[in-house]
């Protein structure tokens, strides 16, 4: 599933793409984390530790459990976000959204919204009724997420550390798809 969103193409990738995107990906994870971007690591994160993560997902989106999007503009990958659908039987109606990230050379041209609203249409395209998130509380993402008509249902106080170790409220959120 290719996608033209403003300046940018967002591109679904099978598994082989995946492969091949690893770099691209672990390049624009080092620099999100290191741009103080909460996304589960802690510095020191360079791109070594983000391919081996990156890597480590491979058989994730082999099976399907995992959907990968990339947003890619002349300059390579951009930004990306990820479906994971649950494992639980109880649980197939619904997928969470992973590492929703954009490149900070790339922020403000509308590529978190768009990767946002691909995921959203595929997973209701796909038959999956309700996703989750969480985010760092007072982030851009929660910015993000509460604009795009996410319903948010808790902060947990201290539920993550940041990159540099300090730790920081976490918002949960949910959107009903479909």
């Amino acid at each position: 599933m290719t996608a033209e969103r403003g300046a940018a193409r967002i591109v679904r990738l099978d598994a082989m793409e995946y492969a091949d995107a690893v770099p691209e990906l672990a390049e624009l994870f080092a620099d999100v984390v290191a741009d103080g971007g909460s996304l589960g690591f802690v510095s020191p994160f360079g791109p070594d530790d983000a391919a081996a993560w990156w890597r480590s997902r491979a058989a994730a989106v082999a099976d399907g459990a995992l959907t990968v999007w990339v947003a890619l503009d002349d300059g390579g990958v951009r930004g990306t976000i990820a479906l994971a659908r649950a494992d639980k039987p109880n649980a197939r109606h619904r997928a969470e959204v992973v590492k929703l990230m954009v490149h900070p050379g790339a922020r403000g041209r509308g590529l978190g919204r768009a990767l946002l609203a691909t995921a959203e249409e595929a997973a209701a395209e796909e038959g999956l009724g309700l996703l989750m998130l969480d985010t760092e509380t007072d982030s851009s993402g929660e910015r993000l997420y509460t604009a795009a008509g996410w319903t948010r249902y808790g902060v947990v106080p201290d539920y993550a550390a940041d990159p540099e170790g300090t730790l920081r409220d976490c918002s949960f959120f949910w959107k009903r798809v479909g």
